[in-house]
């Protein structure tokens, strides 16, 4: 709640599942109404609105990451894709939106229920046909991938939004994969501000869990040579990894 002019409003833009790092409420909800909303396809808006009933919601990906993922991969003309962290589907959709029909996105969960929920819009959408999901841990499978060497350097675009403590672990197994001149996407690097905060600052248990690993990530990644990078306040966060060798 904000007050204003002695009356109490409510904050608009604290929509469940809001990641969003901007210190004003007003700002968000411009960028939203002007920006986010009007041009969010239906099958996303509907996706987006399921997920905020179910009790995990924090989990999904804000509506402008959406927006800027959708045409990130239209930028970049990915077509082999992979998302490690699926939930709902919201990124998912927004992926599968971007690529083209013969596109195709490995999709890993461990929980195949959450991806459910989103799978009957994603299907009326008429992209289910590009997506690939597993589920289970990702890094066997990661493990198994990087086994056949024709898989190396093969992806344009991979997604990571997953357990933060398993991030380091996935960057070494993904840096392989994706294709030189290709992209990998962390989710939540700046981990609802908290890597700017002190280390005895307040916070929710399982952000200051997840904060060091966060860190940790944010460290390896400035210090990669095998990557451009570029992190971006867009939702809670998300560091843009280009490789270059």
């Amino acid at each position: 709640m904000a007050e204003k002019n002695g009356e109490v409003q409510e904050i608009k833009h604290q929509e469940v599942g809001h990641k969003s790092l901007l210190q004003s409420d007003a700002l968000y909800q411009y960028i939203l109404e002007t920006s986010v909303y009007p041009r969010e396809p239906e099958s996303m808006k509907e996706l987006r609105e399921v997920t905020a009933k179910h009790p995990w919601n924090l989990m999904t990906t804000s509506a402008d990451e959406g927006q800027f993922l959708n045409m990130l991969l239209k930028l970049i003309n990915a077509k082999n894709t992979m998302e490690i962290g699926v939930y709902t589907g919201y990124s998912l959709l927004a992926t599968a939106l971007a690529i083209p029909d013969d596109g195709k996105i490995l999709a890993m969960d461990i929980n195949r229920e959450n991806y459910e929920i989103g799978l009957p819009i994603i299907e009326k959408a008429g992209v289910s046909h590009k997506i690939d999901f597993r589920e289970g841990p990702a890094l066997p499978l990661l493990d198994q991938l990087l086994e056949d060497k024709n898989n190396h350097g093969t992806y344009d675009f991979i997604f990571v939004d997953a357990d933060k403590d398993n991030y380091i672990n996935y960057h070494k197994r993904i840096i392989e994969l994706v294709k030189v001149g290709g992209l990998i996407g962390y989710d939540n690097t700046l981990w609802n501000g908290s890597v700017a905060a002190p280390a005895d600052a307040p916070m929710r248990k399982y952000v200051r869990y997840y904060r060091d690993f966060v860190l940790e990530l944010n460290k390896a990644l400035a210090e990669d040579q095998r990557v451009e990078i570029c992190m971006l306040p867009i939702g809670d966060g998300i560091t843009l990894c280009r490789r270059i060798t």
